[in-house]
């Protein structure tokens, strides 16, 4: 089973327009509100395939009022602590021409009364779970060290810990040694500080992270794919061409795959496939943190893995 965390979540506000340019007034009848923010984005992808998840986390207000309301109708298992501020909105506006706009709020600020009472949450929960999967950034008022104890306190019970986030929070969470983490190439340039301009500066990249104790980091590439280091082999994945029509979530349909594969005990490149399976059909649909399922065997049977090293 799953437990998943989203400490800084959101709703998602998608507006589709023509011919969008600064200092115009739009109206558009094209607009999707959903429940965001990365780790309910892989909650989603997840719930998807039947398989058990609990989402937790942070949630306040109106908006966050809205998001449980819409787990519940999604009869997606939720158990979240309710904090004074409002759970932030992040708006993504679609130009006709494919060009996506994004405006992200930063979120509330929270309590060290409402972290605490977090923290005893998460410790009761992870009781239940053998996979946990921390997603994106610390809302404010959190220590940078977050993950970081709350991988500990995972591992110190035997758990898998997966986790995808950037800046300050990655380079403390890798401290505590997470089973997976997925920098994309530019979280990975900013944690080790150099640029990545060759494939073996990737490679020198990512065992900077394996030697922290990490079993598995996935180099997220984009259209180009992924490199992925595992007990000292480096697999090249590609994905095939397709028709992308927002590829926003695709990492967190990835992280879903992952997580999936691993509580359900997937070969080790069947699930290099289905994770990325997941992380590509997420790009073909107009929803942030959905696949259809139907598409993810045809992708698999095209996705090409290559030993490097």
């Amino acid at each position: 089973m799953i437990l998943t965390i989203t400490l800084n979540p959101s709703i998602d506000r998608r507006y589709t327009l023509q011919e969008f340019e600064k200092g115009e007034i739009f109206r558009t009848e094209d607009v999707q509100y959903t429940p965001g923010g990365k780790g309910l984005n892989v909650t989603k992808v997840i719930h998807s395939f039947q398989e058990s998840v609990m989402a937790t986390g942070l949630l306040g207000g109106f908006s966050g009022e809205y998001i449980s309301s819409e787990l519940n109708q999604a009869d997606i298992n939720h158990n979240f602590i309710s904090i004074n501020g409002e759970t932030r909105s992040c708006l993504a506006i679609i130009s006709d021409n494919g060009v996506q706009t994004e405006v992200l709020e930063s979120g509330p600020v929270i309590t060290e009364d409402e972290m605490r009472k977090f923290e005893n949450l998460y410790k009761n929960l992870i009781k239940d779970y053998d996979i946990i999967v921390a997603s994106g950034s610390l809302p404010r008022g959190t220590p940078v060290s977050t993950y970081k104890e709350l991988i500990a306190h995972g591992k110190a019970k035997g758990k898998k810990f997966i986790l995808d986030t950037s800046g300050k929070a990655l380079k403390y969470g890798i401290e505590a040694s997470p089973f997976l983490v997925k920098p994309n190439k530019e979280e990975l340039k900013s944690l080790i500080g150099r640029p990545l301009e060759t494939e073996q500066d990737i490679i020198d990249g990512a065992n900077y992270i394996l030697n922290k104790g990490v079993n598995i980091v996935v180099v997220s590439l984009g259209k180009d794919g992924s490199l992925v280091f595992h007990k000292d082999q480096v697999y090249k994945v590609r994905v095939p061409k397709i028709k992308a029509i927002n590829p926003v979530g695709s990492g967190d349909a990835m992280i879903a795959g992952f997580a999936i594969s691993l509580a359900r005990d997937y070969d080790f490149q069947y699930m290099l496939k289905f994770a990325t399976a997941c992380g590509t059909a997420n790009a073909m649909e107009a929803e942030t943190g959905k696949v259809n399922r139907d598409n993810i065997e045809s992708i698999m049977d095209r996705v090409m893995i290559e030993e490097i090293q």
